[in-house]
């Protein structure tokens, strides 16, 4: 900018980078194909597994997208987007996040198609938000009820989330457990279901097989007895759940107790004992036996609560606190002293088990539970890990076909429908707009043509043979993975939660017309904390400061 007398004004620092146009758009657009294209291959039953190796050596092999994004490390800010749409996929819905980040980089390469035939950008996203309305309006027409009496469905919708995961050899026993989980904490209101997932509590313990994964109704604490001399188990159990510590409480102020002789010292440690001792009969009194405490219990008290045959634990963590209490109906008490029978929740038994080494504490056959654990078996701690994943996965899905109550057929069938549907509302919309709505539609058909790549097939035979079945009229017409056949899916059993095709189609739209609408990007310097080489400002073209860090292996 030139100032008074030819002088040049400066606005920026000196070493801030500025891309703008449609060199800023180009170089978006590449960051976030770059993203989608590292994770394309991990879609579907046939999708291939990524080994992520940080910086002091963990390793991390799964297929599961969001852990992936999450892992990897990304400097270029418009990447960073594409790991939010993942990360708003999982929290949503808690599936579907490699569905969502592939759709995304699929919207934004087909707008370059139209950049390049001088498409402007709000002409672009007018109409990829028209197609969205669209999309969602076919998702509501095509989709099928599904509800809690409906149990076969609900394992379908939880093998179908575990599929080309690790857990797949095992995936019929395991959805049993996520739908017998799902089941246990789902609360019907105004019709509708809600379900807390954070009542679902996953336990993980390496050892024995995939197969002794098991369901408990109540809570499984990662934690052992205080005392020896306690019992192992307690039957017909009467459980107090305390906010506060079992120990002598120190003085607010700094207090200093002057003893000149030791009938002093002695009076001074007999009552300090005899505040714990009343606390312990506070507790018997209450008709307690067992206490979960969230803080420490003193050594004394340990000693008299044993005698009393009273099991104890303590250090249990906030959220176990607040699963214990609605698998077991208990009051938190914040007061030792001034605890009641009507705080005690019940279970039908407490007991520590060794599983795999460790002691653990399982507090189960809780009548009313309305909060579950599932303890997660096999063979290595990789294994273990993916085991998690692909829990989490299903328990997402099953609580989003509950919650929405609405399913619909997988293997690419709903995206090919709704392209189908989409090609035929372009026609009745004017304008450049339509062309847009086209290109959205041809996006949505990446899902298919990447399950037919990932299995090994032509991807465009596959898509000719869909697109015929659907103009016959077969809605949940999709890909057979293992013969490249198109098949009526819905009744074979893939079947995905309605609400884990309308988030992804939501999050990825919404991306691809906020990229789409940056025409100016200014780096700051410093904006990597680091050199050029270690990821600078975006250059024009690509990812910054060569690549994503964290991905060497990969790509």
């Amino acid at each position: 900018m030139v100032g008074l007398g030819g002088q040049p004004v400066f606005i920026m620092s000196e070493d801030a980078e500025r891309t703008t146009g449609k060199d800023a758009q180009e170089n978006n657009i590449a960051a976030c194909k770059t993203v989608a294209k590292a994770v394309r291959t991990t879609l579907g039953p046939k999708g291939m597994d990524k080994m992520m190796v940080d910086s002091v050596g963990d390793l991390v092999v799964t297929n599961d997208g969001v852990t992936i994004l999450e892992e990897m490390d990304l400097d270029h800010p418009a990447a960073k987007m594409m790991v939010e749409v993942a990360q708003t996929q999982e929290e949503e819905v808690g599936d579907g996040t490699t569905t969502a980040v592939v759709l995304a980089g699929e919207l934004l390469k087909q707008s370059e198609e139209l950049l390049d035939q001088e498409i402007h950008p709000t002409v672009i996203t007018k109409g990829y938000r028209l197609a969205r309305e669209r999309s969602t309006e076919v998702l509501d027409d095509i989709a099928e009820d599904v509800d809690l009496n409906n149990t076969e469905t609900l394992q379908k919708v939880a093998m179908t989330a575990m599929t080309g995961k690790s857990a797949e050899t095992s995936r019929e026993y395991l959805a049993e457990i996520a739908v017998e989980a799902i089941e246990g904490v789902a609360e019907e209101k105004d019709s509708s279901f809600v379900i807390d997932r954070d009542m679902v509590k996953l336990e993980k313990n390496q050892g024995g097989t995939i197969e002794d994964t098991e369901l408990v109704k109540g809570v499984i604490l990662d934690k052992e007895k205080v005392h020896g001399g306690m019992p192992e188990s307690i039957e017909e159990a009467k459980i107090a759940l305390i906010d506060s510590p079992i120990e002598v409480r120190e003085t607010e102020t700094d207090a200093e107790i002057n003893i000149s002789d030791p009938s002093q010292m002695k009076s001074f440690v007999e009552q300090e004992e005899e505040q714990l001792k009343e606390m312990v009969n506070s507790i018997e009194d209450s008709g307690a036996n067992v206490v979960l405490c969230k803080k420490g219990i003193d050594d004394i008290a340990q000693h008299y609560l044993a005698k009393k045959g009273i099991f104890a634990v303590r250090r249990v963590s906030s959220g176990d606190m607040d699963k214990l209490a609605k698998a077991t109906d208990a009051n938190i008490v914040t007061d030792v002293n001034e605890i009641e029978a009507a705080d005690l929740g019940t279970a039908g038994t407490v007991t520590q088990k060794n599983i795999g080494g460790d002691a653990m504490t399982f507090v189960q056959d809780c009548p009313e539970a309305k909060s579950v654990s599932i303890l997660i078996r096999g063979g290595t701690e990789h294994v273990v890990d993916e085991i998690e994943r692909a829990m989490e996965d299903a328990i997402g899905g099953v609580s989003a076909a509950l919650r929405n109550g609405k399913v619909v057929g997988g293997g690419g069938a709903t995206e090919v429908e709704l392209a189908k549907e989409l090609r035929d509302y372009a026609d009745s919309v004017g304008g450049r707009e339509q062309l847009a709505i086209n290109a959205f539609a041809d996006a949505l058909e990446v899902l298919p043509r990447t399950l037919s790549e990932n299995a090994g097939f032509d991807p465009i035979d596959t898509l000719v043979d869909l697109r015929n079945r659907h103009d016959e009229g077969e809605v949940w017409a999709g890909i057979d993975v293992t013969t490249g056949k198109s098949k009526q899916l819905y009744e074979e059993g893939v079947v995905e939660p309605k609400q884990t095709k309308t988030q992804a189609v939501t999050s990825a739209s919404e991306a691809a017309e906020m990229i789409l609408r940056i025409d100016d990007v200014i780096s700051a310097s410093g904006f990597s904390g680091g050199d050029d080489e270690a990821g600078g400002a975006p250059p024009p073209g690509g990812m910054p400061g060569g690549g994503m860090g964290g991905m060497g292996g990969m790509m």
